[in-house]
């Protein structure tokens, strides 16, 4: 792929709906295939170990690692829009100086995360009252993930950074490549090896490692305004600010969900290890869902992104009128499948009937309202993509905190039933985009007054 000034940059100037299409595509089979590292855990483990395994992989631990790395991986979109910025706006020495401080602070970052995630693991788990006959195993497995999650991160700010400069292509590569090379060795590890979950967690992460290796190569000698010089890694404090100014906002924000998504699965271990086990077969279901949903949110910010820093402000609007449009029909699609076939698809992880039907009961009480979130993640990547975070995130901290929160801390204990449970996330994401949705068109209406100022 070739980045001189003189080629044509299809995102500012081609047509949207089909350059916007071409981006996605890559973007979301790539998030399938990663959401496949831990979907196949399940599924092996779950057919080969048992439920409690199932639980001990979907449940807690695969709570507090999706914390992490979206936590992370927030940070990393802060730093996949400066570039973005840059690159539409062809500054090429901010370009290298915003590269090589991405890759520092991944560096710096997944050594702190490694060295606090594998000592507080257990008191972790505990606090999240693990069921005791799943707790060993979900220490294991959970040690293990943080001791390899180095990988994942660098490979997350890696494909982020290439996807900044329209580049969707090569980090689906890599995936599909990895995604293969973890259910050979799920195979080999659990199956054949008798190694347990265990097992699926060193699969998992040396899977990771082979796509962190492929990125940072393709990073150093694929790219002419992004050549990543490895003795040139280090922290820019000026960038490194603009980054976390764009992506902490959004860390926090996964933060209160992360919080939230704790103490409800926290609730969920209160009923056993069968509804534990329930929620973890859902929870790998529903992710093709938020698959795309999340990689429309992607293509929208680094579309905005670019057309912004090109000062084409009409593209960005438009961009995030066909994202919503291209969102709500193939999500919408997705829901319909996903209720149609909920019972076919929890068997793909159990064959305990029991399981199969709370997982049923869960999906056909929260998964019609997904359609809600669609808003907010269209919205939320644009206003990102143009570099306002801020608001955004303090409106879907009000979700959390002032709608969701208190009715998990305060409604559910009330009436202790699972359906109390669910009902809390439609909720919260029908408060945030009642607020959010009026925004997005109240900063349209000041940008339009700023750009004709100019």
């Amino acid at each position: 792929m070739s980045s001189e000034a003189t080629v044509k940059n299809e995102i500012t100037e081609g047509i949207i709906w089909k350059q916007l299409l071409i981006f996605f595509l890559p973007i979301v089979v790539g998030t399938l295939f990663q959401q496949l590292y831990n979907t196949v855990d399940a599924v092996i483990v779950g057919r080969f170990v048992g439920k409690a395994a199932l639980a001990s992989v979907g449940g807690s631990a695969a709570v507090l690692t999706y914390q992490v790395v979206m936590f992370f991986t927030s940070l990393a979109n802060g730093a996949a829009v400066i570039i973005s910025q840059f690159y539409g706006a062809k500054n090429e020495r901010k370009l290298y100086a915003a590269l090589h401080t991405a890759v520092a602070f991944s560096i710096i970052a997944s050594i702190l995360i490694s060295i606090v995630g594998y000592a507080a693991t257990p008191a972790l788990l505990a606090v999240m009252k693990t069921p005791a006959d799943i707790m060993d195993d979900s220490i294991g497995y959970l040690r293990i993930y943080f001791l390899g999650i180095i990988a994942m991160l660098i490979y997350n700010m890696g494909s982020g950074i290439m996807r900044a400069a329209g580049d969707s292509k090569r980090p689906l590569y890599y995936l599909i490549v990895c995604c293969i090379l973890n259910i050979i060795l799920d195979m080999i590890l659990v199956v054949f090896f008798k190694m347990g979950i265990k097992g699926a967690a060193i699969a998992t992460i040396l899977s990771q490692a082979v796509s962190a290796v492929l990125v940072i190569r393709a990073l150093m000698s694929s790219y002419d305004m992004i050549r990543l010089v490895p003795k040139d890694i280090r922290i820019d404090a000026p960038l490194l600010i603009s980054e976390l100014r764009i992506g902490l906002p959004g860390g926090i924000q996964t933060c209160m969900y992360g919080l939230t998504n704790i103490i409800i699965q926290t609730s969920i271990n209160q009923f056993g290890t069968d509804t534990a086990a329930a929620w973890a077969a859902f929870g790998k279901v529903d992710s093709i869902f938020w698959a795309v949903s999340g990689a429309f949110g992607i293509s929208v910010t680094t579309f905005a992104g670019q057309n912004y820093g090109a000062g084409k402000l009409d593209r960005v609007y438009k961009s995030v009128r066909v994202s919503l449009g291209m969102s709500l029909a193939l999500c919408g699609a997705i829901l319909i499948s996903l209720l149609a076939l909920a019972h076919p698809l929890l068997s793909l992880f159990t064959s305990d009937k029991t399981v199969i039907g709370i997982g049923a009961y869960m999906m056909i009480n929260i998964v019609p309202s997904y359609a809600i979130f669609i808003f907010v993640e269209i919205f939320t990547g644009a206003l990102r993509g143009i570099g306002d975070v801020m608001i955004p995130t303090l409106i879907t901290l009000g979700g959390v905190c002032l709608v969701r929160l208190p009715w998990i801390l305060f409604v559910t204990p009330i009436r202790r039933e699972l359906f109390t449970i669910l009902v809390s996330y439609p909720i919260a994401w029908a408060a945030t985009a009642l607020l959010l949705i009026p925004y997005y068109f109240y900063r349209k209406k000041k940008l339009n007054a700023k750009w004709k100022r100019t």
